[in-house]
């Protein structure tokens, strides 16, 4: 409990990571609540291309429809994207980490092998040859961004647990004869969280990239509002090189991925400040 606290008053104290988090609180109450900020994007508008203003804040795409509305729907579909990546990366990395920072024989050989095989394959062009075959359905998608972010987090895993299973009290369990999935998951794991919880945030951030690219590339879920499709759609009607320039049509969903990123990214920062103080130096 006391360390608990410690955090959370060093967390209050650190600019970058308070940044971060009202950041993400804010797309995640655009994301709950988007029924209540905005009606779904559907069908025509008769206010095509309008400029934003009073009526509409963030303007109007080509078939009239609200930006606004798109964008808040699109947090909801970054929020389900990143969720799902997370979650995949989690099932597979931390259990490969674990075991193969603790298993130092065969088996955390042959799992770091494959740790280090999945980090030098080309990511993006395999992405996009698997989300064609699997189809573009926002799952599939994040199945897919989720498949290729659990590397990193196994190898930050990994790394924490080489340095834990080597304390005293690892060993006294060992000598005691608790078993060791016991040990991984009861005494190293809560062990591990710090270095974990930062990778995720930046699973977090690369997943919301990882799903802009897809969609722009025509391989997003074409059912569902995202940040990317609209960019699709946007740069699909010519509105990035067209005179006059639609502006506001592409910049917003730039602006929310840039917002998004870059809130993580802090948050991350700031939780890693806190609990590895040496980062700072």
């Amino acid at each position: 409990m006391q360390n608990n606290r410690t955090f959370f008053q060093s967390f209050i104290r650190n600019p970058m990571g308070m940044i971060g988090f009202f950041g993400v609180l804010l797309i995640v109450l655009l994301g709950i609540f988007a029924p209540t900020i905005a009606a779904y994007p559907k069908g025509y508008g008769t206010e095509i291309l309008v400029a934003p203003g009073s009526g509409m804040l963030f303007g109007t795409d080509n078939l009239g429809l609200n930006v606004f509305a798109e964008v808040v729907w699109g947090a909801r579909s970054s929020l389900y994207v990143s969720a799902i990546a997370v979650l995949v990366a989690a099932v597979i990395g931390l259990p490969a980490g674990l075991i193969s920072g603790y298993k130092k024989g065969k088996i955390g050989s042959v799992i770091d092998g494959l740790i280090d095989i999945f980090l030098t394959l080309p990511v993006l062009p395999l992405m996009i040859v698997i989300a064609a075959i699997v189809g573009s359905s926002i799952i599939n998608v994040a199945v897919v961004i989720g498949l290729f972010s659990w590397p990193s987090l196994a190898k930050v895993t990994r790394n924490a647990t080489l340095r834990i299973s080597e304390m005293q009290y690892i060993e006294a369990a060992k000598c005691l004869g608790i078993p060791s999935y016991r040990i991984i998951f009861k005494h190293i794991l809560i062990n591990v969280a710090g270095p974990v919880l930062v990778n995720l945030t930046l699973i977090m951030a690369t997943a919301v990239l990882s799903e802009s690219g897809l969609s722009f590339l025509g391989l997003g879920d074409p059912t569902t509002w995202s940040w990317g499709a609209i960019l699709k759609k946007a740069w699909d009607a010519s509105a990035v090189i067209d005179t006059p320039n639609p502006w506001w049509w592409w910049l917003w969903p730039s602006v929310f991925i840039m917002f998004y990123v870059i809130s993580f990214n802090l948050l991350g920062t700031g939780i890693n400040e806190i609990l590895n103080p040496k980062s700072r130096e």
